[in-house]
């Protein structure tokens, strides 16, 4: 086995950092070549270069995972994931257990792989979701939060800067070719994950090896109506509220009146005013857990 480990230093707030060494050490006791990052893109370059058939696993959170996805998309390198990030919604699409990193970089490295679905969006892949407008104004306004604030006070802090200044955009959304929405949006996420946010159940029902991504659509809602469907949201009740839809498909065409923010896998995307989504499936080859839904097969050449 050809395996390649690239861990990110800054991922957890800093605690993959502490633990670098030792697992640096671990990897290449297993026979693996390891790397430190040294900025952003440099894991998805590093994702690249690895040979072809070759494991390589992303020891980060769910930015660490997008990165080095964007680095074997395409190909039929086998993704492994040792999560240690404060997202880790990738880890949960693959049902990963909790372990402590020697048990999960042992997992990454020697478990069996299977084949999972794999977005596009305006040709870039993502692995676990994509979201467009409301809730990607909040990553980005956390993004520039003060460090001293972690957490629930960070997401309150950068709630609330986006709320003083909310105005919807209109927009069209088509699913496979067939407009099915036109008027105002609060958010648009479009899940092959059930969670993201860090395990918020946005979309319960989606399955990353069932052929479709599922969009969960926020239409007219007002500041109030935010904070009044939020509690709903964080329990994953919220899916009966009268502006909310649900739709399911491989293609999903949407189009703002202006530019609007969007993250993939937790990471910011450029704002746009429009997103051509498309879903490979099974074009991904990952390691999960043995009881993750489908087995898996080859992946798809892109």
């Amino acid at each position: 086995m050809d395996a390649w480990v690239i861990v990110n230093p800054a991922a957890g707030r800093g605690w993959v950092g502490r633990l670098s060494g030792a697992i640096l050490k671990a990897a290449r006791e297993r026979g693996a070549r390891a790397f430190l990052t040294e900025g952003p893109g440099h894991a998805a370059d590093l994702a690249r270069q690895a040979p072809g058939g070759s494991r390589v696993v992303a020891v980060g959170g769910d930015g660490t995972v997008h990165e080095v996805l964007a680095g074997v998309a395409g190909t039929d390198k086998v993704l492994g994931v040792v999560p240690i990030g404060s997202g880790n919604d990738f880890a949960r699409m693959l049902r990963l257990k909790k372990r402590p990193w020697p048990k999960a970089l042992e997992h990454a490295l020697f478990a069996p792989s299977r084949a999972v679905d794999l977005g596009y969006v305006n040709g870039k892949p993502f692995g676990a979701f994509l979201g467009l407008g409301f809730d990607a104004m909040v990553a980005r306004k956390a993004f520039s939060a003060p460090p001293l604030l972690r957490g629930m006070p960070r997401y309150l802090y950068a709630l609330a800067l986006v709320l003083k200044d909310l105005t919807l955009p209109l927009a069209r959304v088509e699913v496979d070719g067939k407009g099915v929405y036109e008027g105002p949006i609060l958010l648009l996420s479009l899940m092959n994950a059930p969670t993201y946010g860090g395990g918020i159940p946005i979309a319960p029902m989606a399955d990353p090896a069932d052929g479709v991504l599922h969009g969960i659509l926020a239409g007219r809602f007002s500041r109030l109506g935010v904070l009044g469907i939020l509690p709903r949201l964080l329990l994953g009740r919220h899916l009966g509220h009268k502006e909310v839809r649900v739709y399911a498909g491989r293609r999903f065409a949407v189009r703002f009146d202006r530019a609007v923010e969007a993250h993939a896998d937790g990471e910011l995307l450029p704002p746009a005013a429009s997103f051509q989504v498309e879903l490979r499936p099974l074009g991904l080859l990952v390691v999960g857990e043995e009881e993750m839904p489908r087995e898996g097969r080859p992946a798809l050449a892109v």
